[in-house]
């Protein structure tokens, strides 16, 4: 007899049902999305059952956008239109494209923005909106697939990507309206995939060889939190040099090497990567190209690819110098990329580390699986006990210094729990009182960013204007509670504040800050340049008045003590007028250039002073 389950009104009919979320392996040459169903991760298929997908965005005629394996064949007819490779420009200016641009053959743009765009049949299209186009193949994929929306996504990006490539891939999926829960590194991903994270604490290391590129990535786990000890690579090896290389053994051996015929190189390397991929399952294949048969065999081919294997083993004996640890050190080898099939790359690995490296997940997918579990977790579809959840701050936090500043001591992005300490000073002499005004946003001056608090810490002992050596401390605990302390260190006066850094703020106002932050990126720093400079005109003329005050002219003849004094008046106007950090810069040299006499005399009459009544020969 068949069961009804009947539920209270408003509760789902399917107690088991679950969030849709997904993991997605965005890739520099592939991509994949997976998702956790009935407990188990995996990949998502096209309709043509294809799980990959390749990184590939093509411009056609009538505003249509493909993507794929349908933007790759018209790569060669209409290369200008066709956009591959883009992640290597996610988050890179327009002064990065001497070092790209030999690898990215695009027409770009002259723009003032500071962001690359390449001019296609569509218009100037970024590395942001083209990754975007490649989000939403893949997230209409899952939703088509499984029937629901999708609820959030965790996105996977390559450990040595930095704040700015972090946050233009968020952009790109901010674009595509999918909701990110976060972003992990990829082989972060391939660890969790094969429930590292579970496992004894160590460090592991993650192989990762692509088509275009090769990662290295060392990580210890500590109490379920990886942490990057060290990375390595080469972002222009891969298994397309792989098929370079039978290609062009190909040619010699039918003694075309000389053939300036595209077609028949553009067949010569479709041979060599169905050889390879064949070599993975046999001992040796038949060939067939431009009218020469002949066979290639497995010892060949790993001849063929020795040296290039052999630069993948040299980053990772970098890698492991740069993290101060020995081969005998890594407790597992995880491989990642369709590359790692080939088994004299698996042989070669496993003797450098001197263990079987992990392969038992298809290294094409591991990342995109792992990603999937984590956002399962993320999801709420966990019992609470798997609920360790470690967000990110949404805003940077810092403090308020001298000219209306602001020093960032946390930046956005950062994963929580955090805990980060900067050592301040006084800013005059005799100063036993510091104001810390704690503040968060992504600006350069207080006035633009967001105020949390203020405290003070009194009981400084007086001293002269930078003697004093304060510690400030911010804590932001895995609720996003933060706590800042400061500390002085020669009595140990101490005072606190506690906040809620992302109260009152919503989505849409962090995504206006943050847009504020990047239109006005040149104006800031143009700004916070004067500012600096005005900062330093204030020090050197008090500093010169406090020494004049405290020589009572004794030192200088009113003539001098007049020059000095002038000298000083033009600096004062020229830091209140001017709105130029240069014109500034130029008056304090003047002024110090005018005092240099008077800095000389001082320092003799100290030195003098401290000799009085004491002979040489006791020093």
């Amino acid at each position: 007899m068949a069961l009804l389950q009947i539920s209270e009104p408003g509760m789902t009919t399917a107690p088991h049902q679950h969030r849709l979320a997904a993991g997605i392996d965005l890739g520099t040459t592939n991509s994949l999305i997976a998702t956790v169903r009935s407990g188990s991760a995996d990949t998502l298929a096209d309709e043509k059952g294809e799980h990959l997908l390749p990184s590939i965005i093509h411009y056609a005629e009538n505003d249509i956008v493909e993507v794929g394996e349908s933007a790759k064949e018209k790569a060669l007819e209409d290369p200008m239109n066709t956009l591959a490779s883009v992640k290597r420009l996610m988050g890179r200016g327009t002064e990065d494209l001497t070092t790209l641009g030999g690898h990215l053959p695009y027409d770009f743009a002259d723009t003032e923005s500071s962001v690359p765009r390449i001019k296609t049949r569509a218009g100037e299209v970024s590395a942001i909106e083209a990754s975007a186009e490649i989000l939403r193949v893949l997230k209409a994929r899952a939703e088509k697939t499984l029937g629901d929306d999708l609820s959030g996504v965790v996105i996977t990006v390559p450990a040595y990507f930095d704040d700015a490539q972090r946050e233009a891939t968020r952009d790109a999926a901010k674009l595509a309206n999918l909701n990110v829960y976060r972003l992990i590194n990829e082989p972060t991903a391939a660890a969790i995939a094969y429930g590292l994270d579970q496992k004894a604490e160590g460090v592991i290391a993650v192989y990762d060889l692509g088509g275009g590129t090769f990662d290295v990535s060392i990580l210890r786990l500590s109490k379920g939190v990886f942490e990057v000890l060290a990375t390595g690579g080469n972002s222009a090896l891969g298994g397309d040099d792989f098929d370079h290389a039978i290609a062009q053994w190909v040619l010699e051996q039918a003694q075309l090497e000389n053939t300036n015929d595209q077609k028949l190189l553009r067949r010569a390397l479709t041979t060599a990567r169905e050889a390879k991929e064949a070599l993975t399952g046999q001992e040796q294949v038949k060939i067939n190209l431009g009218g020469w048969e002949g066979e290639l065999s497995r010892t060949t081919f790993n001849q063929l690819i020795d040296s290039l294997v052999k630069k993948t083993l040299m980053a990772c004996r970098r890698s492991l110098r740069d993290a101060s640890l020995e081969k005998d050190q890594i407790i597992n080898v995880v491989m990642v990329g369709g590359s790692t099939r080939v088994p004299y790359v698996r042989e070669k690995v496993a003797e450098f580390f001197e263990k079987e490296p992990l392969v038992n997940i298809d290294p094409d997918r591991v990342v995109a699986i792992g990603a999937a579990q984590q956002a399962d977790v993320l999801a709420g579809n966990k019992p609470d006990d798997e609920m360790l959840l470690l967000d990110v701050i949404p805003l940077s936090l810092g403090l308020e210094m001298m000219g209306g500043l602001v020093e960032k001591v946390i930046s956005r992005n950062t994963t929580i729990p955090i805990t980060r300490a900067q050592e301040f000073t006084t800013f005059k002499d005799g100063q036993t009182a510091l104001s810390i005004h704690v503040l968060q946003g992504e600006r350069e001056t207080v006035e633009s960013n967001r105020s949390l608090g203020k405290f003070v810490l009194r009981n400084i002992p007086p001293m002269v204007a930078g003697a004093a050596r304060i510690k400030v401390i911010f804590q932001v605990d895995a609720d996003g509670l933060l706590s800042v302390s400061a500390e002085e260190a020669t009595t140990g006066t101490k005072s606190q504040i506690e906040i809620k850094p992302s109260y009152g703020l919503t989505d849409v106002e962090i995504e206006g800050m943050l847009r504020d932050s990047i239109e006005n990126a040149k104006a800031d720093m143009e700004i916070r340049s004067l500012r600096e400079q005005q900062v330093e005109a204030d020090r050197s003329m008090e500093a010169l008045d406090a020494a004049m005050k405290q020589d009572e002219s004794t030192l200088l003849s009113e003539e001098e003590r007049q020059r000095l004094l002038a000298a000083r008046e033009s600096l004062a106007v020229v830091r209140s007028t001017s709105e130029h950090s240069e014109e500034i810069k130029a008056a304090i040299k003047a002024m110090e250039k005018a005092a240099d006499f008077y800095v000389e005399r001082r320092m003799n009459s100290s030195v003098r002073e401290a000799m009085s009544g004491h002979n040489v020969d006791e020093f």
